[in-house]
């Protein structure tokens, strides 16, 4: 059986890396969290509106 070889390269992290992923992380999730409240009373209104 064959071996594997391993070859792994550490990189320094950071903590200015880490804290601007983060922060994209949730500005990113702040953005879609608003559009989908948006979008869902939009739909809600919509439905008031044609069906109710």
């Amino acid at each position: 059986m064959a071996e594997a070889s391993h070859q792994i390269d550490y990189v320094e992290v950071k903590a200015d890396d880490i804290i601007a992923e983060r922060t994209h992380g949730w500005e990113v999730f702040t953005k879609a969290t608003t559009w989908g409240i948006g979008a869902t009373i939009l739909l809600l209104v919509f439905l008031y509106l044609f069906a109710g």
